[in-house]
């Protein structure tokens, strides 16, 4: 089988830490986010990953040729020239995508976490026989979204509406997708949107089929959604594989700590904490909520909550970072400093506590 992730644009919500690397290799629990998404279709037995990427393919297929290698999975760049939209990669990607298999592939947004049941959606796939599968989660305010309208027994889906003003179901698209490549023939090369162009099409035509995502989903395109994809995410490890998060005395809650990392005497960490290779957090420190990137440093008796510190930044002494605040790579807070959701750009130094949300350039 094969797969398309679709990764293009600049992440520009994400920043500043797209300033430094492309979205899909942001760390999100101590490793590159399409990692995630990769791991997930190779144990499924997808053999070839395409990434549909028009910004810094060089820099995606650099960091992912050793992955290659260490998954056994072929990942090649389908590069668009310009933005194409959600649909418009697919006809660009046509000739990787389709074989003499004629085998169904997968599509998926490259910052969706979940529990990737695609072994699942094979089976409901086959078992429907449409031309499409997409996979859809329930929300609690379904008026910020465009709402999937389905038959529940079949999973049929009857029509999409966007933000709706009255109740018309809770069901919203998920962003995982199964498709036959006869689908690849609705779609021309040009900007698309799949959502509002291509599904609606074929659900009139009765061959579009939903299945609903058991387990955790988040859209980590943002920093808020990222910081509470991290607590779902740890959550379904604490179900799945407890081993794999950290215990002691001085860990409450989730918390995830690469092996290389370094954690003094007389801290506390945790709940949802994800701390990445090579950080060092000194003595006293209280980290919640929260996100280390490769070698961070946090300085002894500062307190980190509903954050994100960036790739090699450091947080000094007694120093307080709070409320989304969110630093680039290479940014070195001072002792005694107070953070309240700033969002500091690459390569700073802050000597002045940011007293309200701003960004620092």
């Amino acid at each position: 089988m094969k797969a398309l992730i679709l990764v293009g644009g600049f992440g520009t919500r994400l920043r500043p830490l797209t300033l430094s690397v492309p979205k899909p290799l942001v760390e999100f629990a101590n490793k590159p986010m399409i990692l995630h998404q990769i791991e997930a279709l190779k144990a499924i037995g997808v053999t070839e990953v395409v990434l549909a990427v028009n910004y810094q393919p060089e820099v995606m297929l650099n960091f992912l040729t050793d992955f290659e290698a260490k998954l056994g999975i072929k990942i090649t760049c389908s590069q668009e020239t310009e933005p194409l939209g959600t649909a418009g990669p697919l006809a660009l990607a046509r000739d990787k995508l389709v074989d003499d298999s004629r085998e169904p592939f997968f599509v998926l947004n490259s910052d969706v976490i979940s529990e990737y049941p695609l072994k699942e959606m094979i089976e409901f796939h086959k078992a429907h026989g449409g031309e499409a599968s997409i996979m859809v989660t329930k929300v609690e305010e379904p008026s910020k979204y465009g709402v999937v309208v389905m038959e529940e027994t079949t999973g049929k889906v009857e029509r999409f509406v966007e933000k709706p003003k009255i109740f018309v179901g809770n069901k919203i698209n998920a962003g995982i997708y199964l498709l036959n490549p006869s689908v690849l023939d609705m779609i021309q090369l040009r900007p698309t949107s799949i959502e509002k162009e291509v599904f609606p099409k074929i659900a009139a035509e009765q061959n579009l089929y939903a299945m609903v995502l058991p387990g955790f989903w988040m859209d980590i395109g943002q920093p808020r959604d990222y910081i509470k994809g991290l607590s779902l995410y740890l959550d379904s490890i604490r179900n799945k594989s407890p081993s794999k998060l950290a215990s002691g005395s001085h860990i409450v809650g989730n918390v995830l700590i690469d092996e290389s990392a370094v954690i003094k005497d007389g801290c506390l960490i945790g709940p949802d904490v994800a701390i990445g290779p090579g950080c060092i957090v000194e003595s006293g420190v209280r980290l919640s909520r929260c996100t280390l990137m490769t070698e961070a440093r946090v300085k002894m008796h500062s307190c980190i909550s509903s954050s994100i510190i960036g790739w090699h930044s450091t947080v000094g002494q007694w120093a307080r970072v709070e409320n989304m605040t969110i630093l680039g790579e290479d940014v070195h807070v001072c002792d005694e400093i107070y953070s309240n959701g700033g969002v500091v750009l690459p390569h700073k130094e802050i000597k002045c506590s940011i007293l309200h949300p701003e960004i620092v350039m």
